[in-house]
Protein backbone atom coordinates (compact mmCIF):
# COMPACT_ATOMS: atom_id res chain seq x y z
CA UNK A 1 0.00 0.00 0.00
CA UNK A 2 1.26 3.42 -1.28
CA UNK A 3 0.49 6.87 0.90
CA UNK A 4 1.58 10.29 0.33
CA UNK A 5 3.13 11.54 3.62
CA UNK A 6 4.01 14.82 2.48
CA UNK A 7 0.25 16.85 2.70
CA UNK A 8 1.30 18.63 5.52
CA UNK A 9 1.56 22.01 4.17
CA UNK A 10 -0.66 21.60 1.71
CA UNK A 11 -4.35 22.36 2.83
CA UNK A 12 -3.62 20.50 6.33
CA UNK A 13 -1.29 23.01 7.58
CA UNK A 14 -1.75 22.72 11.38
CA UNK A 15 -2.03 19.08 11.34
CA UNK A 16 1.31 18.16 13.17
CA UNK A 17 0.99 14.34 14.49
CA UNK A 18 3.77 12.32 12.15
CA UNK A 19 2.45 10.99 9.09
CA UNK A 20 4.74 7.67 9.68
CA UNK A 21 3.13 6.74 12.90
CA UNK A 22 -0.20 6.70 11.21
CA UNK A 23 0.67 4.61 8.77
CA UNK A 24 2.28 2.17 10.95
CA UNK A 25 -0.89 1.83 12.56
CA UNK A 26 -2.06 0.16 9.68
CA UNK A 27 -1.14 -2.96 10.99
CA UNK A 28 -2.36 -6.31 10.66
CA UNK A 29 -5.04 -6.71 13.53
CA UNK A 30 -7.41 -9.18 15.53
CA UNK A 31 -9.89 -8.81 13.17
CA UNK A 32 -7.76 -10.73 10.49
CA UNK A 33 -6.25 -13.28 12.65
CA UNK A 34 -9.40 -14.60 14.10
CA UNK A 35 -12.79 -15.36 12.56
CA UNK A 36 -14.46 -15.35 16.60
CA UNK A 37 -14.28 -11.86 16.63
CA UNK A 38 -17.89 -10.25 17.02
CA UNK A 39 -18.11 -6.31 16.13
CA UNK A 40 -20.86 -3.75 15.27
CA UNK A 41 -19.86 0.05 14.43
CA UNK A 42 -22.36 2.43 13.73
CA UNK A 43 -22.30 6.02 12.81
CA UNK A 44 -25.90 7.51 14.78
CA UNK A 45 -27.13 5.39 18.01
CA UNK A 46 -27.87 1.51 17.01
CA UNK A 47 -28.14 2.09 13.64
CA UNK A 48 -30.79 0.54 10.66
CA UNK A 49 -29.66 -3.01 11.30
CA UNK A 50 -30.54 -4.00 15.18
CA UNK A 51 -31.37 -7.57 14.16
CA UNK A 52 -27.70 -7.82 12.91
CA UNK A 53 -26.76 -6.17 16.30
CA UNK A 54 -28.73 -8.36 18.22
CA UNK A 55 -27.58 -11.38 16.93
CA UNK A 56 -23.66 -10.42 17.06
CA UNK A 57 -24.39 -9.47 20.82
CA UNK A 58 -25.22 -13.52 21.80
CA UNK A 59 -28.49 -11.94 23.75
CA UNK A 60 -25.60 -11.50 27.01
CA UNK A 61 -26.05 -8.81 28.74
CA UNK A 62 -24.83 -5.32 27.34
CA UNK A 63 -22.18 -2.96 29.07
CA UNK A 64 -22.76 0.78 28.21
CA UNK A 65 -19.98 2.78 28.27
CA UNK A 66 -20.24 6.28 28.11
CA UNK A 67 -17.34 8.02 29.19
CA UNK A 68 -17.02 10.02 25.76
CA UNK A 69 -19.85 12.36 27.38
CA UNK A 70 -17.70 12.75 30.73
CA UNK A 71 -16.71 16.41 29.74
CA UNK A 72 -20.58 17.19 30.25
CA UNK A 73 -21.76 17.93 33.95
CA UNK A 74 -24.16 15.30 35.14
CA UNK A 75 -26.70 16.90 35.21
CA UNK A 76 -26.74 17.32 31.50
CA UNK A 77 -26.23 14.08 30.82
CA UNK A 78 -29.28 12.95 33.14
CA UNK A 79 -31.67 15.62 31.41
CA UNK A 80 -30.47 14.48 27.75
CA UNK A 81 -30.93 10.87 29.06
CA UNK A 82 -34.60 11.53 30.64
CA UNK A 83 -35.79 14.09 27.69
CA UNK A 84 -33.74 13.14 24.51
CA UNK A 85 -31.83 9.34 24.37
CA UNK A 86 -31.57 6.77 26.49
CA UNK A 87 -29.45 3.54 25.78
CA UNK A 88 -31.03 1.70 28.42
CA UNK A 89 -34.52 1.84 26.70
CA UNK A 90 -32.99 0.84 23.07
CA UNK A 91 -31.32 -2.20 23.99
CA UNK A 92 -34.70 -3.08 26.55
CA UNK A 93 -36.61 -2.30 22.82
CA UNK A 94 -34.56 -5.04 21.49
CA UNK A 95 -34.92 -7.86 24.28
CA UNK A 96 -31.47 -7.01 25.66
CA UNK A 97 -30.73 -6.24 28.95
CA UNK A 98 -28.01 -3.11 29.71
CA UNK A 99 -26.12 -2.04 32.45
CA UNK A 100 -23.74 0.72 32.86
CA UNK A 101 -20.03 0.21 33.02
CA UNK A 102 -17.62 3.61 33.94
CA UNK A 103 -14.41 3.25 32.84
CA UNK A 104 -12.98 6.01 35.24
CA UNK A 105 -13.93 3.00 38.41
CA UNK A 106 -11.14 1.44 36.77
CA UNK A 107 -8.71 4.26 35.96
CA UNK A 108 -5.19 2.11 37.16
CA UNK A 109 -6.88 -1.10 37.80
CA UNK A 110 -7.41 -3.19 34.44
CA UNK A 111 -7.66 -6.30 36.63
CA UNK A 112 -10.67 -5.20 38.30
CA UNK A 113 -11.90 -3.57 34.62
CA UNK A 114 -11.75 -7.45 33.38
CA UNK A 115 -13.18 -9.23 36.02
CA UNK A 116 -16.07 -6.47 35.79
CA UNK A 117 -16.22 -7.15 31.88
CA UNK A 118 -16.70 -10.82 32.16
CA UNK A 119 -20.17 -10.22 33.56
CA UNK A 120 -21.54 -9.25 30.03
CA UNK A 121 -21.92 -10.50 26.66
CA UNK A 122 -21.20 -6.96 24.86
CA UNK A 123 -19.41 -3.82 25.43
CA UNK A 124 -21.15 -0.75 23.59
CA UNK A 125 -19.54 2.32 23.65
CA UNK A 126 -21.63 5.69 23.17
CA UNK A 127 -20.64 8.63 20.97
CA UNK A 128 -19.10 12.02 22.16
CA UNK A 129 -15.50 13.48 22.08
CA UNK A 130 -12.98 10.24 20.76
CA UNK A 131 -10.12 11.24 22.33
CA UNK A 132 -11.47 12.04 25.72
CA UNK A 133 -12.87 7.86 25.58
CA UNK A 134 -9.73 7.45 23.85
CA UNK A 135 -7.94 8.62 27.70
CA UNK A 136 -10.55 6.94 29.57
CA UNK A 137 -9.38 3.48 27.24
CA UNK A 138 -5.74 3.90 28.08
CA UNK A 139 -6.27 4.89 31.50
CA UNK A 140 -8.28 1.70 32.76
CA UNK A 141 -6.77 -0.50 30.44
CA UNK A 142 -9.61 -1.43 28.52
CA UNK A 143 -8.01 -2.02 25.34
CA UNK A 144 -5.39 -4.41 26.91
CA UNK A 145 -8.74 -6.27 28.36
CA UNK A 146 -10.74 -6.13 25.46
CA UNK A 147 -8.56 -7.67 22.96
CA UNK A 148 -7.50 -11.00 24.02
CA UNK A 149 -11.24 -11.25 25.30
CA UNK A 150 -12.35 -10.46 21.48
CA UNK A 151 -10.15 -12.71 20.40
CA UNK A 152 -11.47 -15.95 22.57
CA UNK A 153 -15.10 -14.95 21.48
CA UNK A 154 -15.90 -14.08 25.07
CA UNK A 155 -17.17 -10.70 24.26
CA UNK A 156 -18.58 -8.67 21.32
CA UNK A 157 -17.41 -5.08 20.83
CA UNK A 158 -20.26 -2.21 19.85
CA UNK A 159 -19.93 1.52 19.73
CA UNK A 160 -21.47 4.46 17.92
CA UNK A 161 -19.71 8.10 16.77
CA UNK A 162 -16.83 7.88 18.77
CA UNK A 163 -17.38 4.49 19.87
CA UNK A 164 -16.48 3.31 16.27
CA UNK A 165 -13.59 6.13 16.00
CA UNK A 166 -11.60 4.24 19.02
CA UNK A 167 -11.86 0.57 17.41
CA UNK A 168 -9.78 1.93 14.64
CA UNK A 169 -6.19 2.32 14.49
CA UNK A 170 -5.74 5.84 14.56
CA UNK A 171 -7.54 8.88 15.12
CA UNK A 172 -5.32 10.94 12.95
CA UNK A 173 -8.18 13.25 10.92
CA UNK A 174 -10.63 13.15 13.74
CA UNK A 175 -9.67 16.17 15.41
CA UNK A 176 -11.59 17.74 12.29
CA UNK A 177 -14.30 16.88 14.42
CA UNK A 178 -13.85 15.89 17.73
CA UNK A 179 -11.51 18.45 20.29
CA UNK A 180 -8.33 16.59 21.65
CA UNK A 181 -7.75 18.39 24.52
CA UNK A 182 -11.18 17.85 25.55
CA UNK A 183 -10.49 17.03 29.16
CA UNK A 184 -12.86 15.93 32.23
CA UNK A 185 -12.25 15.25 35.76
CA UNK A 186 -9.37 12.59 36.76
CA UNK A 187 -8.35 12.32 33.16
CA UNK A 188 -4.53 12.45 32.14
CA UNK A 189 -3.90 16.34 29.34
CA UNK A 190 -1.67 13.65 27.08
CA UNK A 191 -3.67 13.21 23.43
CA UNK A 192 -3.78 9.48 22.44
CA UNK A 193 -4.06 9.69 18.87
CA UNK A 194 -3.44 5.51 18.39
CA UNK A 195 -6.59 3.80 18.70
CA UNK A 196 -7.40 0.04 19.60
CA UNK A 197 -7.03 -1.38 16.26
CA UNK A 198 -10.11 -3.34 16.34
CA UNK A 199 -10.62 -3.35 12.94
CA UNK A 200 -8.08 -1.93 9.72
CA UNK A 201 -9.54 0.81 8.70
CA UNK A 202 -10.30 4.85 9.70
CA UNK A 203 -14.06 5.69 10.10
CA UNK A 204 -15.70 9.07 9.67
CA UNK A 205 -19.41 9.05 11.16
CA UNK A 206 -21.68 11.75 10.70
CA UNK A 207 -20.98 12.00 6.99
CA UNK A 208 -23.66 13.31 4.25
CA UNK A 209 -26.19 13.15 7.42
CA UNK A 210 -28.40 15.44 9.34
CA UNK A 211 -25.81 16.01 12.08
CA UNK A 212 -24.30 19.06 13.30
CA UNK A 213 -21.04 17.14 12.72
CA UNK A 214 -21.85 16.63 8.95
CA UNK A 215 -19.99 19.69 7.65
CA UNK A 216 -16.75 18.41 9.78
CA UNK A 217 -17.09 15.04 8.71
CA UNK A 218 -16.70 16.67 5.09
CA UNK A 219 -13.14 17.81 5.53
CA UNK A 220 -12.29 14.59 7.82
CA UNK A 221 -13.39 12.66 4.80
CA UNK A 222 -11.28 15.12 3.00
CA UNK A 223 -8.08 14.72 4.65
CA UNK A 224 -8.42 10.81 4.68
CA UNK A 225 -7.98 10.88 1.10
CA UNK A 226 -5.35 13.02 1.25
CA UNK A 227 -2.88 10.95 2.41
CA UNK A 228 -4.37 8.00 1.08
CA UNK A 229 -5.39 6.09 4.62
CA UNK A 230 -8.06 3.28 4.33
CA UNK A 231 -11.34 4.36 5.80
CA UNK A 232 -15.02 4.26 5.28
CA UNK A 233 -17.43 7.10 5.55
CA UNK A 234 -20.48 6.15 7.45
CA UNK A 235 -23.84 8.02 7.13
CA UNK A 236 -25.52 8.05 10.00
CA UNK A 237 -27.46 4.59 9.83
CA UNK A 238 -25.13 2.90 8.21
CA UNK A 239 -23.58 0.10 10.24
CA UNK A 240 -19.94 -2.03 9.74
CA UNK A 241 -20.43 -5.53 11.09
CA UNK A 242 -18.29 -8.40 11.91
CA UNK A 243 -19.50 -11.75 12.62
CA UNK A 244 -18.68 -15.31 11.23
CA UNK A 245 -15.46 -13.93 10.16
CA UNK A 246 -16.74 -11.86 7.87
CA UNK A 247 -16.64 -8.25 7.77
CA UNK A 248 -19.91 -5.49 5.69
CA UNK A 249 -20.52 -2.08 5.38
CA UNK A 250 -24.61 -1.87 5.65
CA UNK A 251 -25.95 1.30 4.03
CA UNK A 252 -28.57 3.03 5.70
CA UNK A 253 -32.27 2.60 4.52
CA UNK A 254 -32.13 5.94 3.43
CA UNK A 255 -29.27 6.08 1.19
CA UNK A 256 -30.52 2.80 0.00
CA UNK A 257 -33.85 4.11 -1.00
CA UNK A 258 -31.88 7.22 -2.89
CA UNK A 259 -30.11 4.41 -4.53
CA UNK A 260 -33.45 2.46 -6.17
CA UNK A 261 -35.28 6.23 -7.12
CA UNK A 262 -35.38 6.71 -10.22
Amino acid sequence: MRLVIHFLHVGFGSLNQPVLEVVQAYRPLVTKRNANVRVYLSSYRIGDYPEKLVDISGQGRVAIIGNALDFRPPEARRQYEAEVYNPFNEFAALGLEAAPLDLRTYFGNPRALSDALRKFGMVWLLGGNAFLLMRAIRQSGFEDVIRPMLAADEIAYGGFSAGAVVATPHLRGIELMDEPQQLAEGYDADIIWKGMGIVDFAIVPHYRSDHHEAEAAEKAVAFMKATQIPFKAMTDGDVYAIHNGQGEHFLSSRVKQSALSP
